[in-house]
């Protein structure tokens, strides 16, 4: 894909504006289009992916109270996956879009940052399928289980599952924007390591407000996963200075007189 990039022709970074209107409608147009193409395709296997996530509740007996609703909750479930599908070549057209015009330098963390939000946001997804559900739901049936029996409306289950593997996919993207600010020089590494109390503070209430339970349990590992990223974000900008003393500017092209 990079020798895609450096094949680039030279007149391609001097693209007009409405050039690149144009060129960015064609690549939104195209990822939108990705995205339904995989929503087809996960709707043909959505009952094996419901499956899978209702995996977590164990032994929770789910209902249908309206008619319809398990359709409309297919429906939500293949355009979450398709979505999940269609990453890669959502990243493959927002590489395509930026690179162009970026210097080498530029390129060199740019392509890693987006690849790596991609990777990351995958990852946090299944990290709170595998670990926050589970802690959520434990908690939540165990409360009160000995005075009422748990019947669960399957489309309010899928939505606080997607919604709590939404936002922690979102969360889990803090390390690469510390790192694009921290090459834009907007950051240091030394000034959000002082803050390690504002750290803390700031997860526990991100924790507390994107987990859409109450229970302390799925709030205090989300808090504690949004610390470890951004202490990993600190590390990133850290070597992303040591990276930049490293390298000299490159130099300049002598000024022709007039």
């Amino acid at each position: 894909m990079l020798n895609e990039f450096k094949n680039e022709p030279e007149q391609s970074k001097q693209m007009s504006l409405l050039g690149h209107l144009e060129e960015l409608r064609e690549r939104v147009l195209k990822s939108l289009i990705s995205i339904l193409v995989g929503a087809f395709l996960c709707i043909l296997l959505v009952k094996p992916l419901i499956r899978m996530l209702e995996a977590p509740a164990g032994s929770i007996r789910f209902l249908q109270l309206a008619p319809g609703e398990f359709l409309f909750v297919s429906i939500k479930v293949a355009g979450y996956a398709g979505l999940i599908v269609a990453l890669p070549y959502i990243v493959f057209q927002i590489l395509s879009f930026i690179l162009p015009g970026l210097t080498e330098r530029e390129k060199k963390l740019i392509a890693p940052a987006v690849s790596g939000s991609a990777i990351l946001f995958i990852i946090g997804i299944f990290f709170a399928w595998w670990t926050l559900v589970p802690a959520a739901l434990g908690f939540l049936v165990n409360y009160g289980s000995d005075v009422v029996e748990p019947l669960w409306s399957i489309e309010k289950y899928l939505d606080f599952v997607l919604l709590l593997m939404l936002s922690t996919g979102l969360s889990f993207q803090i390390p690469i924007l510390q790192l694009i600010l921290g090459f834009l020089g907007l950051i240091k590494w030394k000034q959000m390591l002082s803050g390690w109390r504002w750290i803390l503070m700031t997860s526990a209430i991100t924790g507390a407000v994107i987990t859409p339970s109450t229970d302390p349990v799925t709030m205090l590992l989300l808090a504690g996963s949004i610390s470890f990223l951004f202490l990993l974000g600190i590390l990133l900008v850290a070597l992303v200075d040591q990276f930049k003393e490293e390298i000299p500017p490159s130099p300049q092209p002598p000024s022709k007189a007039s």
